[in-house]
């Protein structure tokens, strides 16, 4: 897979306990899985399940999908252990829940290497209070590890006592904030989850309206959820095909000596080509990551 270019329209969480859906998951055709140890789980089963993400990520057997692993907050009496085991457990990344500040990200971080992760190892954080958005791009400049957001939407509703809507009115200003600081850093940024698995055009609708504030994937909480998210969020076949045509045009105009680039009556600049450039290796990612599944 490329280091440049990794797929994650769909993300799903698999809840920790439950092996039979750990195993499930090896079929799925989600571009990344999160193996979760924090809501999902019961407390009394914590441990079992601690067991159970680490004995999959080490499986190897997800083929190239990218595989964190969702420990439960620092604070809590699960947190350090989750950490120390996720280091070594060969999970691509740690999902660290409700960060609020910087110094929680270096602190995770500080944990990580003295349990002997690999420097390949990424930290992914939650985005999800009120607390964590306003301070979005402290975070998201924290640490070099640091490689995504996840937008906590069901906790960033309850926090923010609003309420959930078709159009998500009420969350327009913390997704946009949280989109605007991982651009600034070039982190990656997935939209919340959807909670009616029952509603497919809703769901659809709502990962639509992502895909057009600039998401990159989604989370998702159900199998179904995963080949309409795939669909949405990959380039269609007409913008792949305008993306070649203005790549070629563009590198035929720089050989000719032209500084005026034209594509179906467009005039192409550079922020145009870098698009189509974009399109074209995620497409290719895409495909790759099928190819292996």
């Amino acid at each position: 897979m490329s280091k440049t270019v990794r797929p994650r329209r769909s993300v799903l969480y698999m809840p920790g306990a439950n092996t039979r859906a750990l195993e499930k998951a090896r079929s799925l055709p989600a571009d990344a899985l999160i193996f979760d140890l924090e809501d999902a789980v019961a407390p009394d089963a914590k441990e079992a399940a601690r067991t159970n993400v680490v004995l999959a990520a080490e499986s190897r057997a997800y083929g190239k999908r990218e595989i964190a692993i969702r420990c439960n907050g620092i604070a809590t009496e699960w947190g350090a252990a989750d950490i120390a085991a996720i280091a070594t457990s060969g999970a691509d990344a740690i999902l660290v829940p409700k960060v609020e500040s910087a110094a929680e990200v270096t602190h995770v971080v500080s944990l990580l290497d003295t349990a002997g992760a690999p420097p390949t190892l990424a930290v992914w954080a939650m985005m999800e209070t009120p607390k964590a958005i306003l301070r979005a791009e402290e975070i998201a400049g924290s640490h070099p590890r640091l490689a995504l957001f996840v937008m906590g939407t069901n906790d960033l509703v309850k926090d923010m006592r609003a309420r959930h809507t078709p159009m998500r009115l009420p969350m327009m200003t913390a997704l946009g904030l949280g989109m605007l600081a991982a651009r600034a850093y070039g982190l990656t940024i997935l939209d919340g989850v959807y909670n009616d698995i029952r509603d497919a055009e809703g769901f659809r609708a709502v990962c639509q309206q992502g895909l057009e504030m600039g998401f990159d994937g989604k989370t998702l909480i159900h199998p179904s959820q995963v080949e309409p998210c795939n669909e949405v969020f990959a380039p269609t076949a007409a913008e792949l095909e305008m993306a070649g045509k203005i790549v070629a045009a563009f590198k035929q105009a720089q050989a000719e000596g032209k500084g005026v680039v034209t594509v179906d009556g467009r005039m192409i600049e550079n922020l145009h080509v870098e698009q189509a450039e974009r399109a074209l290796a995620r497409a290719a990612a895409i495909k790759e990551l099928q190819e292996a599944a």
